[in-house]
């Protein structure tokens, strides 16, 4: 079986509640009671900065498995995933190396050697699996061209200049928190801190695709940060996650991005997301409901969802009656390509690791049913 990352059922949508966000929210519950399933998934992977690992699992008949430990060559940064080959990106301190992924089970590629020296804080692979976007926020976000059914750096692209096939663009502000694509391949988003989020064109078949006209999308709030960015799965709407967004605290902000270049925010946005950071973001695959892991200051942490809406070329979100309790700081959330189970790595753990699976009569209601502390992770990806 395969996986989604971020990612990222038909489910029914509610109305969206009149009148401003934040003067009055529907009222929510919190899951908290641990169910059992006997469903399975693919592999999720999750990177453990205090060991220098990679770790993998998957869940058989409703029990998290430990597929492996694969010891990454040094202190590790990022992961991601390409979308439709098996090749796992980790960034180190020394660099980029690349994985190839078969069971579960990883392969150091590229001779053991980096495919980049940049210590990468943030990495995105586009759709054709041709480009590896990263930036280690140094000024920088870097297009490195890849070879679809190796993972390997695409040694006979056309050259971005007359020196390197690696093409670079200027990056506003430094402290570069996720990337993301639009699935059409048209758009890539940078989520960067206080300085908001930077949305780039992007042609994976031109030899420089990155776009050189920029749209930054300035932070709700002048106290807040951007943390989180994603696309739903079929390119209609952005989402960016932000601190300060709302006076309650954290948000998500969404934007039509259907109609073309111009980023629309939609009404009523940016939602009260309920914490105080919203770290990750996770856009269902079937495209009709969006999960927000938040921050809690040192406390627990939650995942609230949104139904989406269509009215049209109108969109509009409305928050589910109820939220999954996490540990603490939530920072990354996938999805099983099956749509059985969504996966939550805390930074602060107790525990590292939360798994949920739908609910059997209201489907959108994400259930607990594994709690795994074996291992602290900081970053988690899913295999495709």
């Amino acid at each position: 079986m395969k996986m989604v990352r971020w990612a990222w059922g038909c489910l029914a949508v509610l109305p969206l509640l009149a009148g401003c966000n934040g003067f009055w929210d529907a009222p929510v519950s919190s899951t908290t009671t641990t169910t059992t399933t006997t469903l399975s998934s693919g592999y999720f992977f999750v990177l453990d900065v205090a060991t220098s690992h990679v770790i993998s699992y998957n869940i058989a008949s409703g029990t998290l498995t430990l597929v492996g430990t694969f010891v990454v060559p040094s202190a590790p940064l990022a992961i991601t995933v390409a979308p439709n080959n098996p090749f796992l990106y980790v960034s180190t301190a020394n660099g980029i190396y690349v994985y190839t992924i078969s069971g579960g089970t990883l392969t150091l590629g590229n001779s053991q050697q980096t495919i980049s020296a940049d210590p990468a804080t943030a990495m995105a692979v586009d759709s054709t699996d041709t480009w590896l976007l990263e930036s280690s926020g140094l000024g920088s976000l870097n297009a490195i061209p890849i070879v679809a059914t190796t993972g390997l750096p695409n040694a006979s692209a056309a050259a971005c200049t007359n020196t390197s096939t690696v093409c670079s663009v200027a990056l506003t502000g430094t402290a570069i928190n996720q990337i993301a694509f639009a699935p059409d391949n048209d758009y890539l988003f940078v989520a960067a801190g206080t300085t908001g989020t930077v949305a780039y064109s992007f042609a994976a078949g031109s030899s420089n695709p990155l776009g050189t006209t920029t749209t930054i999308v300035p932070v709700s709030n002048s106290a807040g940060a951007a943390l989180s960015v994603a696309v739903d799965p079929s390119s209609r709407l952005l989402y960016i996650g932000e601190a300060a967004a709302v006076s309650s605290g954290g948000g998500l902000r969404a934007f039509d991005i259907a109609s073309g270049p111009k980023l629309s925010e939609i009404t009523g946005s940016p939602f009260a997301s309920g914490g105080t950071g919203p770290h990750a973001i996770l856009p269902k695959a079937t495209g009709d409901v969006v999960y927000v892991a938040n921050w809690n200051g040192t406390g627990t942490g939650n995942v609230t969802g949104f139904a989406i809406a269509a009215n049209g070329s109108t969109y509009s979100l409305t928050q589910l009656s109820s939220t999954a309790t996490t540990g603490i700081q939530p920072m990354s959330i996938a999805e099983d390509s099956d749509q059985n189970f969504v996966m939550v790595e805390n930074y602060g753990g107790s525990p590292n690791l939360d798994v949920y699976f739908f609910d059997t009569t209201t489907s959108t209601q994400l259930d607990l049913t594994i709690a795994n502390s074996n291992y602290a992770g900081t970053a988690l990806a899913a295999s495709h």
